[in-house]
C-alpha cells in the first residue's frame, strides 16, 4: 500500500496514510468519535484531558502498521497477505466506532459491547463500500475486532490476537495518549523498544524473550498508576457512577433506548439530559447535576473485600440499587439522592509467552507474581458511598457520622 498522506499528531508527530483509509475516516460514522472524549469526564479532574476517540483511532492505526512491519521482517510474511494485513490496520483504524458516551463505565446495563456495535457499523455502513474500494473485505475487518463473528481463517484469527493483548496497539498508545494530555508520566511507554522486542507467532499471535519482560512490567506497572491517579480518580468514578445511575434508570423505565444511546455523541447525550430533566427530573436528576457540576460527595469508602459476600453482592448492578434505596429510607432522602460506586474487576496478568522460559508470563522471571498482581487490585478497589451535596448540607455532624455507621452495618 502505497502512502501519500501525513496526518500530524501530538502525540506520534507524523502518522502515514494512504488516501484511500483517510477517505474512511471522512465519514460520519468517524465524525461522531471525534465528538467523544476518550477519558469521558477526567476532563474534570485533568483540564488536558479532552483528545478523542477519534485521535486515538488513528494513533492506533499508527502503531499497529509498524508493529506489523516489524513482524514482516521476522517472519510474519510466511503467512500474511497484502489483503489480510490491509484489513488488520483498517480494524485498528476503526476498532473504537462503536464507542458512545461513558461506553467503558456503562458495561453493567443490558447493551451491546463496543466491539459489536463496530463490527455493525463495518459491515453495514458508508464505510462498507470504502473499505471493499480500498482492498480488502468488511468480513475480514469486523471479524479481527469482533471476537464474537466466528471464522476459520487463520491469518485473520492471528490478527486479532496482535489487535487485543497485552502488548497490542489499543493499550500503547491509549497509555501514552492519556498520559500526555492529562499532564502526568506514568503512561509513558518506550514504544519502539516494544515493538522491536516483540516476535511473531502463527498461533499465539506475538511472544517475546526473558530480556524483554521489562517492556510487559513497565505497562504494567503504568496501567496500576494511570488507573490509580487517572482512571479511578475518586472524582472521576464518582462523575461516571452518576451517570451510570442516570442511564440505568432511563433504560429501565424507557426514557431512553439502547438504539438512542448507541448513536450519541458527547454534547448529544446532555442535550437528551437537559432536555428530558424537564419532563422527569428524578430519573435524570444525576445527569443533570453532573452537567451543572454539582457532583455528588463521598461520606464513606471501604476497600473492597472479595471474601465478603456483602461485598461481592454490590458488584450485581441491581443490588447496588436495592442497598441505595435501603439507605435512601434510612437518611429520609431520595434514591437518586444517593449512589455507590464500585468499580469492575481488573486483570494485570498476562499469557503473553516467554519464549526461552517456555512458559507464560505470569510464570516467568518477573516480578509481577500473583500475589503482586492480588495485591494490585487490592490497593485499588474500593466501595465508595456519595450523597447529592445538597443534601448532606442539612444535615449535620452527628446525622453523618449515624449515615456512616448504618453503611458500615450493612456490610
Amino acid at each position: 500500500m502505497k502512502l501519500l498522506q501525513i496526518v500530524r499528531d501530538s502525540l506520534w508527530k507524523n502518522i502515514e496514510i494512504s488516501q484511500e483509509l483517510l477517505d474512511i475516516t471522512n465519514t460520519r460514522e468517524f465524525t461522531r468519535i471525534a465528538n467523544i472524549k476518550q477519558l469521558g469526564p477526567t476532563h474534570f479532574v485533568y483540564p488536558g484531558a479532552t483528545h478523542t476517540r477519534f485521535a486515538h483511532s488513528l494513533g492506533v492505526y499508527h502503531i499497529a502498521s509498524k508493529l506489523i512491519q516489524h513482524l514482516q521482517k521476522k517472519g510474519a510474511s510466511e503467512w500474511t497477505t497484502k489483503e489480510g494485513i490491509l484489513a488488520f490496520q483498517i480494524a485498528s483504524l476503526c476498532h473504537d466506532l462503536g464507542h458512545f458516551p461513558y461506553t467503558h463505565a456503562l458495561k453493567e446495563l443490558p447493551l451491546k459491547d463496543h466491539e459489536e456495535l463496530t463490527g455493525e457499523i463495518v459491515l453495514n455502513s458508508s464505510i462498507t463500500p470504502l473499505i471493499e474500494k480500498a482492498g480488502t473485505k468488511p468480513f475480514f475487518v469486523a471479524a479481527i475486532v469482533d471476537k464474537n463473528i466466528q471464522t476459520d481463517n487463520k491469518e485473520i484469527l492471528f490478527y486479532r490476537q496482535l489487535l487485543s493483548g497485552v502488548l497490542d496497539p489499543d493499550k500503547l498508545d491509549y497509555l501514552n495518549r492519556d498520559a500526555f494530555y492529562c499532564g502526568v508520566p506514568y503512561g509513558i511507554q518506550d514504544t519502539e523498544f516494544t515493538l522491536a522486542a516483540l516476535e511473531p507467532d502463527f498461533q499465539k499471535g506475538i511472544t517475546i524473550n526473558s530480556k524483554s519482560i521489562v517492556a510487559v512490567e513497565n505497562l504494567l506497572f503504568s496501567k496500576y498508576l494511570m488507573y490509580r491517579t487517572v482512571y479511578w480518580h475518586k472524582t472521576v468514578r464518582i462523575v461516571t457512577a452518576m451517570m451510570k445511575k442516570n442511564l440505568f434508570s432511563a433504560l429501565k423505565n424507557n426514557e431512553i433506548l439502547p438504539e438512542q444511546l448507541y448513536s450519541l455523541f458527547d454534547e448529544s447525550l446532555f442535550q437528551i439530559i437537559e432536555k428530558s430533566y424537564k419532563n422527569n427530573p428524578e430519573i435524570w436528576h444525576c445527569g443533570k447535576q453532573i452537567l451543572d457540576k454539582n457532583f455528588y460527595t463521598v461520606i464513606l469508602e471501604i476497600p473492597f473485600n472479595e471474601k465478603n459476600p456483602n461485598h461481592v453482592k454490590l458488584e450485581n448492578l441491581e443490588e447496588r440499587t436495592k442497598l441505595e434505596t435501603n439507605i435512601a429510607i434510612e437518611c429520609g432522602c431520595k434514591e437518586y439522592e444517593i449512589l455507590i460506586d464500585i468499580p469492575e474487576k481488573i486483570s494485570f496478568e498476562s499469557n503473553l509467552w516467554i519464549k526461552d522460559e517456555n512458559t507464560e508470563f505470569s510464570n516467568s522471571s518477573t516480578v509481577f507474581t500473583p500475589e503482586t498482581v492480588k495485591s494490585f487490585t487490592e490497593k485499588l478497589r474500593f466501595i465508595r458511598f456519595a450523597f447529592d451535596t445538597e443534601i448532606l448540607k442539612n444535615k449535620t455532624n452527628n446525622e453523618i457520622e449515624k449515615i456512616k455507621n448504618h453503611i458500615e452495618d450493612l456490610l
